[in-house]
C-alpha cells in the first residue's frame, strides 16, 4: 500500500507516463483494488495510445477513423476529471492532423489492420530468452537449480504474484531476471512427462487485463496474458502450443 495517498494529480501522471517506477507501483497497487478507476484509467491509456498511433501511422486511410477519434476525444475531455494528457493531445495532435487532411486533401489517418494487429508483447521475447536460459542452466553441473521457494516472498520482494504450479507439474529451478521497470521471475517447471516449461512473470509498465493467447517463436511456443500491472507468460515446445493455451487460462483463472 502506497504511504502517500493516490491522488488525481498522480492518476494523470500516470496516464501521462510521467511517474517514477516506485509511484507506478504505488498506483497500480491502489488500481487493482479500485475496479471502476483501473476501468476508467485503461480507457484513457488506449485513447492515448490510438491517438499516437493515428499520428505516426503515414499511410493509415480514410479520415473517417480520425473524425471518429475526434468525437471520442471530445467526449472524454468532457469527463469530470479532464487530464492534462488528453487536453495536450486533443488540443495539439488532432487538430495537427486535420492540418495534414487539409493540406493533403485526403491524407488518410485510419489505422492499418497491419498495424492493429499487433505482434506479441516485448516480454513474450523476455520470457523466451528466459527459458533458453533456464534450458543451458539445466544441462551446467556447475549452477545449482533452486527447485524451493517461497511465493509471498517473492511477491514481497517483485511486487509479482505468481499463479499455482499446475497439477502434476514439478518446479526445477527459480530465478530473478532483471528488466526495465523491476526485477521479473523465471520458474522452470517439468510437466507430467518431464517435458520442460516455464512460467515467467513481469511488471511491463503497464496496467491492462488481457486474456491469455499464443504465440510461435522459432521451435517455442509461448501463452501470455496480463492481470493488471502484471503480464505473464508460460513457455514450452511449439507442438504444444493448444495445450499450453489451456494451462494458461488455468493458471489466470488461480490467481483471482
Amino acid at each position: 500500500m502506497a504511504l502517500d495517498p493516490i491522488l488525481e494529480a498522480d492518476l494523470v501522471a500516470y496516464v501521462d507516463d510521467r511517474l517514477p517506477p516506485l509511484r507506478r507501483i504505488e498506483v497500480e497497487a491502489h488500481l487493482a483494488v479500485h475496479p471502476d478507476e483501473a476501468a476508467r484509467i485503461m480507457a484513457d491509456l488506449r485513447l492515448r495510445d490510438e491517438l499516437r498511433l493515428t499520428l505516426t501511422a503515414p499511410d493509415a486511410p480514410g479520415s473517417r477513423a480520425l473524425a471518429d477519434l475526434a468525437r471520442r476525444l471530445q467526449s472524454g475531455l468532457g469527463r469530470r476529471r479532464r487530464l492534462d494528457v488528453l487536453r495536450r493531445f486533443a488540443a495539439v495532435g488532432v487538430f495537427v492532423a486535420l492540418g495534414w487532411l487539409a493540406h493533403e486533401g485526403t491524407g488518410p489517418l485510419a489505422v492499418r489492420e497491419s498495424v492493429a494487429s499487433s505482434a506479441p508483447p516485448s516480454f513474450v521475447d523476455d520470457a523466451v530468452s528466459a527459458h533458453r536460459t533456464s534450458l543451458l542452466r539445466s544441462e551446467m553441473d556447475s549452477q545449482v537449480e533452486t527447485p524451493g521457494f517461497d511465493p509471498a516472498e517473492i511477491l514481497s520482494a517483485t511486487a509479482i504474484a505468481l499463479p499455482e504450479t499446475p497439477r502434476g507439474w514439478t518446479v526445477r529451478d527459480v530465478q530473478v531476471f532483471p528488466s526495465p521497470f523491476g526485477p521479473s521471475v523465471e520458474v522452470a517447471l517439468a510437466d507430467r512427462s518431464g517435458e520442460s516449461h516455464s512460467l515467467y512473470g513481469i511488471r511491463p509498465g503497464t496496467f491492462e487485463v488481457t486474456k491469455p493467447r499464443t504465440a510461435l517463436s522459432g521451435d517455442l511456443a509461448a501463452a501470455f496474458w496480463q492481470q493488471g500491472p502484471v503480464a505473464y507468460a508460460l513457455v514450452g515446445p511449439a507442438a504444444e502450443r493448444d495445450e499450453l493455451g489451456e494451462a494458461a487460462e488455468r493458471l489466470a483463472r488461480s490467481l483471482y
